[in-house]
């Protein structure tokens, strides 16, 4: 690889830094409107602290989730409790919650720790009050328990959180996924930073550092690559690399723009925006063999693409109608048509995992906000009310978007739901954080 002058080094590496979350989410609206549970923080049965609090994991998982609203702990009927055998059905008789987790951790040998947890139907329990304390047939929705290591013990408290929301709501849960975003410190002598981390912000790690721009994240299917963009050869070059071996592979290098990466359903290919032939355009390219297929062909921008789930098409935001808009592209017969009308603008689309909706940048009145549209009905709603909103990205089970946004005069990130009634944001912190991509289920 040859690169220039002082852009001869890119530092290649990844750091793990410590669990404190780098991006804490701060929750802005729509608390009042998601569902009551109670978590009751996990017994400790060993001598000294507990070594992390699972259930606090738990609670703010379920509180991000947008879906629901957990008691406050001060507020619970019962307290130092673990299990049905304890559980008093009389006590929670006027608990708005529909269901009450609760746990119990205890030392398992070196380093090991046994977790068990169960999840109670507190609206069945309480209909059937009668039956007492001891029907866990009726009112027992899930019992397990684990051994897990010290540093396993976040992890485990996703992984609780995942079957939580599962057996509450029928919807594989999201909270065992990561995120990947870029970072910009001007004031640093390297100022772009490709960052990933937990979904939540925490165990943030650097796989890449450069002094010159990285954009357009995104995540293999199989959750172990990311595509991006990287200028630092001083022009605009498209990279695979693994994150755990940190091993990477220039896939585009062409003259002009080499942007927006995606890669296909079965991970084998990237579609993306080229513009060596003229105008921009969408190609797809094998990522093994470097063979490249055209996909559009026309004089005005096409850029933009996101693979529908089942690989025989693309979303594209083209300019062939005089303002970006997104149309669907059918690879087998280079077919287009355009799907939205409304608003200024409509840019920059991904494709909810069910394929039924997308999810888009809209700019109506001069501003561009988060919006998403039903294909079948064409309906589209407006979803967020801030400023500048930007690169918009589904998590996995389809229940919420993060997307890049401008808050106090800086680039930050922030969440809503599909719904549009959850609103979060991640706080400001040094440099700018930008270009989210939410990965698969992991």
């Amino acid at each position: 690889m040859k690169i220039l002058g002082k852009w001869l080094v890119v530092t290649l590496l990844i750091c793990s830094m410590p669990a404190k979350a780098a991006l804490d989410i701060v929750i802005t609206d729509g608390v009042d409107e998601a569902r009551p549970i109670a978590v009751i923080p996990f017994v400790w049965q060993g001598a000294g602290p507990i070594p992390s609090e699972i259930s606090d994991v738990v609670m703010s998982d379920l509180a991000r989730s947008g879906t629901f609203n957990p008691t406050d702990e001060l507020r619970l009927p019962q307290r130092n409790i673990s299990s049905l055998a304890e559980f008093d059905t009389s006590a929670w008789m006027a608990e708005p919650a529909e269901a009450v987790v609760m746990g119990s951790v205890k030392p398992y040998g070196a380093d090991k720790y046994l977790v068990s947890f169960e999840l109670i139907d507190l609206v069945k329990a309480q209909l059937e009050s009668g039956m007492g304390p001891q029907s866990p047939q009726n009112v027992l929705m899930e019992s397990r328990e684990t051994v897990i290591t010290a540093a396993q013990f976040r992890q485990y408290g996703h992984r609780i959180s995942d079957i939580v929301y599962e057996k509450l709501t029928g919807i594989r849960g999201a909270f065992l996924t990561r995120i990947a975003y870029v970072v910009v410190n001007h004031n640093e002598k390297s100022p772009y930073k490709l960052m990933i981390s937990d979904y939540d912000g925490y165990n943030e790690q650097m796989l890449l550092r450069s002094p010159e721009p990285l954009m357009s994240p995104a995540w293999s299917p199989d959750g172990q690559q990311l595509a991006y963009v990287s200028f630092e050869n001083r022009k605009a070059e498209v990279f695979v690399q693994n994150i755990y071996t940190q091993s990477r592979k220039k896939v585009t290098s062409f003259n002009g723009i080499n942007g927006a990466p995606v890669f296909s359903p079965d991970g084998k290919k990237l579609s993306l925006t080229l513009s060596k032939d003229g105008q921009p355009d969408i190609y797809v390219v094998d990522i093994e063999t470097g063979a490249l297929k055209r996909i559009t062909n026309h004089y005005a921008i096409d850029t933009e693409s996101s693979w529908f789930p089942d690989g025989k098409s693309l979303l594209v935001t083209s300019e062939r109608g005089g303002r970006p808009q997104l149309y669907r592209v059918f690879l087998d017969t280079g077919k287009i048509s355009r799907l939205t009308f409304e608003g200024e603008w409509n840019l920059g689309g991904s494709i909810a995992p069910d394929g039924r909706s997308i999810v888009f940048v809209n700019r109506t009145n001069g501003k561009f906000n988060i919006a998403r549209m039903d294909l079948e009905s064409r309906s589209m709603q407006v979803l967020t009310r801030t400023r500048l909103d930007e690169s918009p990205s589904i998590a996995p089970n389809g229940t919420m978007v993060i997307y890049g946004t401008t808050y106090q005069g800086k680039q930050v990130l922030a969440a809503v739901s599909m719904d549009g009634r959850f609103k979060a944001r991640f706080p400001v912190g040094q440099g700018e954080v930008k270009s989210p991509s939410w990965s698969p289920f992991l």
